[in-house]
């Protein structure tokens, strides 16, 4: 994993630190340039000829629960990207709770009427900029891969496929517009960033398993199997994932105490 001691150049160059503006940019031109509402009835109307159990399982890999559970393996196989993507998450969320209140701006279902497009539950109004979900992943996935050693980053981009397709499903299932999905992106990729940042600076001997911060860590996976099995997160369709998430974090633990042994032995 990239040690703390790497620079600041070594880690993300300048030219990385804008590309965030891409979508940024693009949102405000969609945005200002009176095609929100067409592009979002273009992306709702065509995700439907997939199934709706396939966008709902995509829209949990931005949900705070959802992700924190599928990348708890790295706790022990890869603690440093844990940590990065942990952190990145922590920064986006933070973020994304100044800026929609900030903004207030309404969801699809406050300003078109239902039925002019497609979506799944309730509908909801507000804060919609941005989209959480899509701020989430891509906080995430910007996370693990510029932790990731340099040489390891070329075999990584399909995190950053996961996190896009996370961010369409919001459209598929009408819960954002793709302005919202745009500006969700490039938030995420700055928290990522930082977030890989952050970790390198935790001194690789406090990463151990038998060490404080991954047996703190470990508390979360507890708190998330609760959650799992306990409330249904974004849909009724995630429910056979979130049981799979639960063996998959209840089997990482049993591993995470056998380390325990290992270390104390």
């Amino acid at each position: 994993m990239v040690q703390g001691r790497n620079s600041f150049a070594e880690r993300i160059s300048l030219g990385v630190w804008l590309i965030p503006l891409i979508p940024l940019g693009l949102a405000v031109a969609i945005y200002f340039g009176g095609w929100q509402t067409p592009t979002f009835l273009w992306i709702n109307r065509y995700t439907q000829n997939l199934p709706d159990t396939l966008w709902a399982w995509l829209t949990f890999l931005g949900n705070g629960w959802g992700i924190f559970a599928l990348c708890f393996p790295l706790l022990l196989l890869a603690p440093r990207l844990f940590c990065s993507g942990l952190i990145a998450a922590s920064i986006g969320g933070i973020l994304s709770q100044i800026v929609k209140p900030f903004l207030a701006l309404p969801r699809p279902a406050a300003v078109l009427p239902l039925e002019d497009f497609y979506r799944i539950g309730e509908p909801l109004l507000n804060r919609a900029m941005p989209s959480g979900h899509t701020l989430t992943a891509f906080a995430v996935a910007a996370g693990l891969y510029f932790a990731s050693d340099k040489e390891k980053r070329s075999s990584m981009w399909w995190v950053f496929i996961l996190a896009l397709l996370a961010g369409i499903s919001r459209n598929a299932l009408g819960a954002h517009w793709l302005t919202d999905v745009l500006a969700g992106c490039a938030i995420g990729l700055w928290s990522g960033m930082l977030g890989a940042i952050l970790a390198s600076y935790i001194p690789e001997t406090q990463l151990a398993a038998n060490k404080t911060i991954p047996r703190v860590l470990s508390l979360g996976g507890i708190g998330t199997i609760y959650t799992l099995l306990t409330q249904t997160l974004d849909s009724d369709l995630n429910q056979s994932l979130q049981y799979a998430c639960v063996a998959l974090v209840s089997i990482t633990l049993i591993f995470f105490i056998k380390a325990q042994k290992v270390r104390a032995d």
